[in-house]
């Protein structure tokens, strides 16, 4: 079965052809960083109105001519202006050829990309999902049934990231730009904040980090004191990566014994390192996804609506489209 899939929730357009869920046969991908950093930050109006301009040409160039069996779409959450375009556009094509219209969970898409991945990866599995706007913990019980272990209370770790870059200097998106300045730094010149809850041992908090991040930035200007980028990135990135690592193990040691890493974060490589450590150390099987797959992307889209299709999850033509949505919520 083949699935064209379409992704517009933040400021990515992004196409995608798929056989059964595990083949990758196209993926295309515009990004609008070039239009959005000189702003440091997406602004959503503008989003939407590159998605509308850069679909149609995108999802010509990834078909040539062949003729999927299913249209997959995603439908929340994100930026509610570009996620209706992916979604009005998508029930266009599925109705003019008569086509399944699926629709797909944002979050359920990146967990999805380790199918691609790692074609024997099956659930039952624990998965962290962290990106610019979640960070979660999740019982993955099958490909379309999910348990929340633990999220975020305030910021999301990739929020947390393009804050401490913007504080820098670095500009945006602020993930890659944090690893490559920490490079050269010295991870323990700076100890910031770690939260842990005792009523939720999986519950992440990244406010208090971003926060010690200003303070610090503040106290230095007023002191007149040059900030070291290199070691202030640093020392961010393992109190971030940390602490997503220790929680994320701990989860996946207490439930399934199988971690997935998905999201945008999932491409850091201080990350993937702390995980590969801590995974080996404790027993853990780890599962990780191309680097090319982390961020947004119409593959993973793809690939989720496979098993969306097989258990029946298949919209009319009144899909909506939801800036917010739980990722174990049933889609109908």
């Amino acid at each position: 079965m083949k699935i064209l899939a379409i992704e517009s929730s933040c400021d990515e357009t992004a196409v995608a052809l798929v056989e059964d869920g595990r083949i990758l046969l196209k993926n295309e991908v515009i990004s609008q960083i070039p239009v959005h950093e000189r702003y440091g930050g997406v602004v959503p109006e503008i989003a939407s109105r590159c998605h509308i301009e850069a679909i149609e040409p995108l999802v010509e160039r990834t078909l040539e001519g062949t003729v999927p069996d299913a249209i997959a779409v995603t439908y929340a959450p994100g930026l509610i202006g570009a996620l209706l375009v992916g979604v009005n556009y998508a029930k266009s094509l599925a109705f003019t050829y008569n086509l399944p219209l699926i629709p797909v969970h944002h979050l359920r898409g990146h967990v999805a990309s380790n199918y691609l991945t790692h074609p024997d990866l099956k659930p039952p599995f624990t998965a962290l999902i962290a990106s610019g706007g979640h960070s979660h913990i999740v019982h993955v019980k099958s490909y379309t049934e999910y348990e929340i272990l633990g999220k975020t209370r305030d910021d999301a770790a990739g929020e947390a990231f393009d804050k401490t870059a913007r504080i820098l200097g670095l500009g945006y998106p602020g993930g890659p730009k944090i690893q490559k300045t920490a490079e050269t730094g010295n991870p323990d010149a700076i100890v910031f904040p770690k939260v842990h809850f005792k009523d939720a041992p999986y519950d992440f908090s990244f406010s208090g980090v971003k926060t010690a991040v200003v303070n610090f930035a503040h106290t230095a200007k007023q002191r007149g004191e040059e900030i070291n980028a290199p070691d202030l990135a640093a020392s961010f990135t393992k109190a971030v990566c940390g602490v997503l690592t220790e929680k994320s193990v701990l989860a996946a040691k207490n439930t399934t014994g199988k971690l997935v890493l998905a999201g945008g974060v999932s491409a850091n490589g201080d990350l993937r390192r702390m995980m590969e450590e801590s995974c080996k150390k404790e027993g853990i099987e780890l599962y990780l996804p191309r680097p090319d797959l982390c961020g947004d992307n119409g593959a993973m889209i793809a690939s989720q609506a496979y098993y969306e299709f097989q258990a029946g999850n298949v919209a009319k033509s009144d899909l909506n489209a939801y800036a917010t949505m739980p990722v174990d919520q049933p889609i109908f």
